[in-house]
């Protein structure tokens, strides 16, 4: 590889068994980067990393042109972290696997970096069928504008903030994307560079478990206090990551 032909941007997908949907949303991300390359003359990368997949997910991301890395240990923050070890971009953008982007939203996020900023996010709009669901993400939206934070769906920051942080937290099994962001925020403050969540765009996650689980499951590990509670424990989060990762 060049360095004419170096990434300068690279997003980074955990997957676990996402062969069902990797066709359905990475094509967004592809035709985002492709934007994001044809606007900049630079070159991207899009890494899938391999969460120990039952199924196709490495040859359905290999089809559509997506580097693939694998990582055994079923832990989110190791996953991203993996991810993140195999990038040769600046630029970090992480995505989950079921979720479809606007086309501007790399160069919106690398624009914002390039002026300074240590990194950002941008807010997902979940389109829930259910009133229940629907009533659980509109809080979680209130609470996050209040408090600053921002879902792990889609982060992004410069790699050098990204390392200068340690990455994502390999202690914790939930989470990890709000203490991520938290510290990145801290970051940034201190250096005097922006963090914030893009007003702009938005991200649209698929509603899986929303439209699988019942309301009361969904509130029973959504709400605030369970959000919280035994977030190092595998077993306290194993129904959580026992069939997608996200």
């Amino acid at each position: 590889m060049t360095a004419a032909s170096m990434p300068v941007l690279s997003v980074i997908i955990p997957a676990y068994n996402e062969a069902d949907y990797l066709p359905r949303y990475l094509p967004t991300v592809l035709a985002a980067l492709s934007a994001w390359q044809d606007a900049t003359g630079k070159h991207g990368e899009v890494i899938v990393v391999d969460n120990d997949s039952t199924d196709g997910t490495a040859a359905v991301a290999e089809q559509f042109g997506a580097r693939v890395v694998h990582e055994p240990t079923r832990n989110i923050g190791r996953v991203r972290n993996t991810g993140a070890g195999a990038a040769f971009g600046e630029y970090l953008f992480f995505v989950d696997a079921d979720v479809a982007v606007p086309k501007r939203v790399f160069i919106e996020a690398t624009d914002f970096m390039a002026a300074g900023a240590a990194g950002g996010a941008v807010a997902p709009v979940y389109r829930c069928k259910r009133l229940g669901a629907r009533l659980l993400c509109a809080y979680w939206d209130w609470y996050r504008s209040r408090s600053g934070g921002a879902q792990g769906v889609a982060q992004f920051c410069t790699a050098r903030a990204f390392w200068g942080l340690g990455g994502y937290s390999t202690e914790l099994y939930m989470s990890e994307d709000v203490e991520f962001f938290a510290r990145l925020r801290a970051f940034g403050e201190e250096e005097g560079r922006p963090v914030a969540v893009l007003e702009d765009l938005t991200v649209e996650p698929s509603t899986r478990r929303y439209d699988a689980w019942p309301s009361w499951r969904m509130f029973w590990w959504q709400n605030p206090i369970t959000a919280r509670m035994r977030l190092n424990s595998p077993r306290f989060w194993r129904h959580w990551y026992s069939s997608t990762v996200r």
